[in-house]
């Protein structure tokens, strides 16, 4: 069981960077910074990688016929792994939407100078 309480940290860690990370990326491109913005999806994209490759460890004993078992620990690293994945689709979104705003407001003050 220490096994899997360790994997289940691994993910609740790297995931949890991983959102922040995303959520960062939305600041950065409210402030015009789409450049970072772009930089800090990257960043957290190679911490949901990591894990996500620990979640898929897991399923993978389970698919051998290994029994992982459940525990509420796994429940929380499997429920911050999905927080993160829509983080990371709400953060390229709204980064798009940013930079749409951001050329909307140049060609508008081209338009009035």
């Amino acid at each position: 069981m220490e096994d899997l309480e360790m994997t289940c940290f691994q993910i609740i860690s790297n995931v949890g960077t991983a959102r922040s990370s995303y959520i960062e990326a939305i600041q950065k491109a409210k402030q015009g910074d789409f450049e970072g913005a772009r930089e800090s999806v990257s960043a957290g994209q190679k911490e949901f990688l990591k894990g996500h490759e620990a979640h898929f460890s897991l399923l993978q004993k389970e698919a051998q016929g290994v029994m992982v078992g459940g525990s509420l620990i796994l429940i929380h690293a499997e429920d911050q792994l999905m927080s993160a994945e829509n983080f990371k689709i709400i953060a390229e979104e709204m980064i798009a939407n940013y930079e749409k705003m951001a050329e909307l407001e140049k060609r508008l003050e081209s338009q009035r100078g």
